[in-house]
């Protein structure tokens, strides 16, 4: 009996998120802002695209005069590509002999430029989302959505709203530099290209969902937006010293210990082919994105709104 009582309040919250996600991802899609961060991610992602391709051209082209000047056949000169190739697909994978084999179609514009975008990520985040809580409880708003919805359920549909906004323009920027590599790459085939840009983009939306979930939690912190963003900024530091701290410290400093309790350190195995190092990441994302919801949902419930 007490489960049958119960199953109508949990449908009931699950209809009430589900209104909520599908107002607020309207009123955002409307929105200037997200024209206007779209626009940002993009004009980023675009610069360092073509400066890291106009790097990655200038340097084969050096390696092939400087072949050619030398007499060396074409075969020679593919095979220092290829080293070269290998050499800085170590350098980004951390030397692991199954990531280079499964990114060996990659072009390396399209590594490079998903390295960088994803440590800048986080930053974009919270410029998408800083005032979706702290938007409605500074001007008290928020009381007039939780008299007719849960607290849970607002915090829900919010977050789900940023997720889902995420989601599409991550979605965007990958097709843009998927699409770029394949007319620079011809060797690059459609199917390679279709695969990897499924697997980058899964990646990203798994790396995101935990900086989501902390952005929900600085925008439930505060009253006044902008203290929720300085805060985001602050913690999104606080985890990068965290990471570099405990990866200096190798496998025996006494700090190393450091790295596990930050997010980004978890990255690194999103692209791996194994099914059990992208599920370790995985779910190390999912535990912190869960973390940070409970503890958003701790302070909403407890605040005065």
């Amino acid at each position: 009996m007490r489960n049958s009582a119960r199953f109508p309040h949990t449908l009931d919250g699950l209809k009430e998120t589900v209104v909520i996600w599908s107002a607020e991802l309207r009123r955002a899609v409307r929105s200037g802002r997200t024209v206007v961060l779209l626009g940002l991610y993009s004009m980023f992602s675009a610069l360092v695209l073509l400066v890291v391709g106009w790097l990655t051209g200038e340097v084969r082209a050096a390696v092939a005069k400087q072949l050619e000047g030398s007499g060396a056949d074409a075969s020679a000169s593919v095979q220092i590509n290829e080293e070269m190739r290998k050499g800085v697909l170590g350098f980004l994978t951390s030397d692991d002999s199954a990531m280079i084999e499964a990114l060996a179609q990659v072009p390396l514009e399209v590594l490079v430029v998903f390295k960088i975008t994803l440590f800048f990520l986080p930053a974009y985040i919270a410029l998408m989302g800083f005032d979706q809580i702290s938007g409605e409880v500074g001007p008290r708003s928020m009381r007039y959505l939780t008299v007719r919805a849960r607290r849970s359920s607002v915090l829900l549909g919010k977050f789900l709203t940023q997720a889902t906004l995420l989601l599409g323009l991550v979605l965007i920027i990958d097709l843009a530099i998927f699409i770029y590599a394949r007319v620079a790459n011809p060797d690059f085939g459609f199917a390679a290209m279709g695969l990897n840009l499924l697997k980058f983009w899964l990646a990203a939306i798994v790396f995101s969902l935990a900086y989501v979930a902390l952005t929900t939690l600085c925008s439930s912190l505060f009253r006044a937006p902008a203290v929720s963003l300085v805060f985001n900024f602050i913690l999104l530091f606080v985890f990068w010293l965290m990471d570099t701290i405990g990866r200096a410290s190798g496998d025996t400093g006494s700090l190393r210990f450091l790295r596990y309790l930050s997010p980004s350190y978890y990255a690194s195995d999103l692209l791996h082919p194994g099914l059990a190092q992208f599920g370790a990441s995985g779910a190390a994302y999912a535990v912190f994105a869960f973390v940070f919801l409970m503890a958003a949902y701790g302070i909403l419930r407890a605040r005065d709104l």
